[in-house]
C-alpha cells in the first residue's frame, strides 16, 4: 500500500476548518469520508465530513469549484446517492479526494468559496449512503466461529469447511437501515429449552454484532471473476454494521438453511464510508494463520494481499440503558477489538463473492461478520461475552444483562492511529431497542 500514499495522508496538513484540527476528530482532513445527507430542504445530498462539519459535495460540484475533476466525476457527485461515486474507477475516485483535499487544506485559496458549502454536522439528517442492491454477511472471524461453534458443538466447535472458504449467507437488503433509527424488537418461532413445541412471540435473547461492512465499488460482469489481486480495486470503502441477531428464533430456525428471521429485521450501518484511499496508512499483513492450518487456495492467495489485506481498525461496543441516560450516566463500554484479527481479508471476501460469476454491482454491502479477538474483552456479542447467557454483565446503575433489553442503546465506534498517521474514524453506529 506504500504506493497509494500520498500527500493526503500526510499527517501534520491541517484544515482552515478548525474542528478538523482536533486531536480526537474522527474526520480530520486525512480522512474526508462520504455519506448522503438533508438539512431541511428534502433534499438528499452527497457530503464530506470535515471535523464537526459537512461539505454539500453536490453544490461544490455543481458550481465547478473541484479542480482536475472530468464531467463525468462531477455529475456522479451531484446524484442523491453514492452509487455513481462506487461505481468510478480508481483513477477519478482519488482525483476527486485530492481535490477535496486541496480546498480544505489549510491556506486554500478557495476558502471563501468554499465555506457556503458546509453546515454542522448536528443539522444533517444522515440517510443511507446508498442503493443497496445486495447485502451479503460473512463469517470471517475465526475467533467469534469458535467461541460461538464451542457453545453449541463442544466436540467440533469449528467446521471443516471453515479454514477453507469465507463462508456467508445472503442479507436482507432492504431493511438495512441508518445510524440512529430505532430497532423494534422482533418476533417469530421459538423452542424453550425442554419445551416439546415451539411458541411465537417476541424474542427476549436479542443480541448486536459488531461488524465492518465494505462498499463495492465498479464490480464485475456476470459471468466473470474477480481475481484477488484486483479485488482491492473493487472495494470503495468502510463503515461500521450492526448485525442484530435474536439468538432464541436463530436456534430454532438455523437448520439446514442458516439465518433468516433471525437476522433479516434489521441491520444498521453508520453514515459515513471512509474509503480506502483514507485507510492506505493502516493496512497491515493479512492474518497469521497457526501452525497446521492449510493456506489460502491460489485463487484467494494473492500476495499482495497477503502483505497488506488486513486492516488495523480499533473496534469497541458500548451500551447506555434507558435508566443510565436518565441518571445521565456515559455509556459503558462492552469489548473492544481490532479488525486485523479476522481470518479472512476484505479481499479475499470479494474475490470468493465474485469466482462462482456472481455479478457484485456498485452500492452492494458485503459484512464482516462479528469482529472477535482471542481475549474475553474482545469478543464482539453478547453471546459470546456472556457465554450464551450464564454470566450477566454488571452496568453502574445495578442493572445486569445477558441479552438486550427495551431501551437498550448500543453504540459502535470505530477507529485507525498509528504512529506517523493521522488518527481518523469511521464514527458511531447506533440503534435503541423498543418493545
Amino acid at each position: 500500500m506504500k504506493d497509494q500514499l500520498n500527500e493526503t495522508h500526510d499527517p501534520g496538513t491541517r484544515s482552515w476548518v478548525e474542528s478538523a484540527n482536533s486531536p480526537d476528530t474522527d474526520f480530520p482532513i486525512q480522512n474526508l469520508p462520504f455519506g448522503v445527507f438533508e438539512s431541511g430542504n428534502n433534499l438528499a445530498s452527497v457530503g464530506v465530513a470535515i471535523g464537526d462539519q459537512v461539505l454539500d459535495l453536490s453544490t461544490v460540484a455543481e458550481a465547478e469549484l473541484i479542480l482536475d475533476v472530468d464531467q463525468i466525476t462531477r455529475d456522479a457527485a451531484m446524484e442523491e446517492s453514492l452509487n455513481l461515486l462506487m461505481a468510478l474507477g480508481a483513477d477519478r475516485r482519488r482525483a476527486l479526494r485530492r481535490g477535496i483535499f486541496e480546498l480544505l487544506r489549510e491556506g486554500s485559496p478557495a476558502r471563501s468559496r468554499i465555506e457556503p458549502h458546509l453546515i454542522p454536522i448536528s443539522r444533517a439528517t444522515m440517510l443511507l449512503p446508498a442503493h443497496i442492491g445486495n447485502y451479503t454477511d460473512f463469517y470471517a472471524s475465526i475467533y467469534h466461529a469458535r467461541n460461538v461453534g464451542s457453545l453449541f458443538r463442544p466436540e467440533n466447535p469449528l467446521l471443516p469447511n471453515y479454514q477453507w472458504i469465507p463462508i456467508a449467507y445472503h442479507g436482507r437488503a432492504s431493511s438495512i437501515v441508518p445510524s440512529g433509527t430505532p430497532v423494534h424488537r422482533p418476533q417469530g418461532q421459538i423452542k424453550p429449552d425442554n419445551a416439546q413445541v415451539p411458541i411465537f412471540g417476541p424474542s427476549r435473547r436479542l443480541d448486536y454484532e459488531l461488524e465492518v461492512g465494505v462498499f463495492i465499488g465498479p464490480g464485475n460482469q456476470q459471468g466473470t471473476s474477480i481475481p484477488i489481486d484486483e479485488a482491492g480495486q473493487h472495494a470503495f470503502g468502510v463503515c461500521l454494521v450492526n448485525d442484530w441477531s435474536a439468538r432464541d428464533i436463530q436456534a430454532w430456525e438455523y437448520q439446514p438453511l442458516g439465518p433468516f428471521l433471525a437476522k433479516n429485521f434489521a441491520t444498521t450501518i453508520s453514515p459515513w464510508i471512509v474509503t480506502m484511499d483514507a485507510l492506505a496508512p493502516y493496512r497491515v499483513p493479512a492474518f497469521s494463520r497457526p501452525a497446521g492450518a492449510p493456506p489460502p487456495l491460489p485463487y484467494l492467495a494473492g500476495a499482495g494481499d497477503q502483505a497488506s489485506g488486513g486492516l488495523d481498525l480499533w473496534l469497541e461496543v458500548l451500551i447506555s440503558t434507558s435508566t443510565m441516560r436518565n441518571r445521565k450516566l456515559v455509556p459503558q463500554r462492552l469489548s473492544q477489538g481490532n479488525f486485523r484479527d479476522m481470518y479472512w481479508t476484505l479481499g479475499q471476501m470479494i474475490a470468493h463473492h465474485a469466482c462462482n460469476g456472481c455479478n457484485l454491482q456498485p452500492g452492494d454491502l458485503l459484512a464482516s461478520g462479528t469482529v472477535s479477538g482471542e481475549s474475553q474483552e474482545s469478543r464482539g456479542c453478547l453471546l459470546e461475552l456472556t457465554t450464551k447467557g450464564v454470566p450477566t454483565i454488571q452496568l453502574p446503575t445495578g442493572e445486569t444483562r445477558t441479552f438486550l433489553e427495551d431501551g437498550d442503546e448500543i453504540i459502535l465506534r470505530g477507529y485507525c492511529k498509528r504512529e506517523g498517521a493521522a488518527r481518523i474514524g469511521l464514527g458511531e453506529c447506533r440503534g435503541t431497542i423498543l418493545g
